[in-house]
């Protein structure tokens, strides 16, 4: 059973936290969220808020802090075949207490459909907070363009500024 061996990004000035599911094979052998090169994520974020794609693990660390944005997976452990979400069985989920105390998280967001129903199953609940569900940036998403994929997570910017 696969856990998840990325730690949260976040800090005191995090205003909004961005859950996906589980990282896929590519994000858990990068060691860092949205890894894999065919997800849009990087792209869509970096075009909503106007700077340069970042590259690199650190830049993409760096990025996040700068932008108010905490981030992390609904999923602690689970049985997963590959990257499949469909697959995904015998969950345990992060405690996300740890980023709700340190910082004043204005909204959350859940990445596509498979965490938005692990989030209104497990973590919602537990913290009685409601979550936004943005349309996934996975490529397995292709009936979203990467154009209309920005305008739906446009929304993020919102919160994150003032």
């Amino acid at each position: 059973m696969p856990v998840h061996p990325i730690p949260p990004v976040y800090d005191e000035n995090s205003r909004i936290l961005i859950l996906g599911s589980f990282p896929s094979v590519k994000s858990r052998e990068m060691m860092f969220f949205y890894g894999h090169p065919q997800n849009r994520f990087w792209r869509v974020v970096s075009a909503i808020y106007a700077e340069p794609f970042p590259e690199t693990v650190p830049e993409r660390r760096a990025f996040l802090l700068r932008n108010h944005i905490a981030a992390w997976d609904v999923i602690a452990s689970c049985d997963i075949t590959g990257s499949s979400d469909s697959s995904i069985r015998n969950v345990t989920v992060n405690d996300l207490s740890p980023i709700l105390k340190t910082a004043e998280i204005r909204a959350i967001f859940v990445n596509g459909k498979t965490a938005e129903k692990m989030y209104k199953k497990y973590t919602g609940p537990l913290i009685g907070r409601q979550a936004f569900v943005l349309p996934s940036t996975s490529p397995a998403n292709a009936a979203w363009s990467i154009e209309k994929l920005i305008g739906a997570w446009s929304v993020i910017r919102e919160y994150t500024e003032g």
